[in-house]
């Protein structure tokens, strides 16, 4: 699976952004999909993930209610709605895709270790 995230720039606190995740290859609808974030200086955190049916939604506590994840498997997309941003959500946004498996843990989403595909970033800053 190859991704492409887009849909960063440069907005104001308190605005609206939408990141897109496109992807190409065979068996989109067996992946699990997760957003996560690097902040300069920082490590890669979790944002948000969605399970390869949908139904299962993850967030962050930090993104909790203003960030919705939704996934698209009949056109291989994945989108995150950013809403009530902050200048704390500045950051370089990556999509990733880990394929599920029964034995997966609850927490298959957590760590970036655990992803197999990884798209390039798209940078969201937010000013104050």
């Amino acid at each position: 699976v190859q991704l492409q995230a887009s849909g960063g720039g440069l907005v104001q606190a308190g605005d609206t952004l939408r990141l897109s995740c496109a992807a190409s290859g065979r068996s989109f609808d067996d992946y699990g999909l997760v957003w996560f974030r690097q902040a300069p200086g920082k490590e890669r955190e979790f944002v948000a993930a969605i399970t390869r049916s949908g139904f299962t939604k993850k967030y962050a506590d930090s993104v909790q209610g203003r960030f919705t994840i939704s996934r698209d498997n009949a056109k291989n997309t994945m989108s995150l709605l950013m809403t009530s941003l902050t200048v704390e959500d500045t950051a370089v946004y990556y999509c990733a895709a880990r394929l599920q498996r029964t034995s997966d843990g609850s927490q298959w989403y957590r760590s970036p270790d655990g992803m197999e595909f990884w798209g390039k970033g798209t940078l969201v800053t937010v000013s104050s």
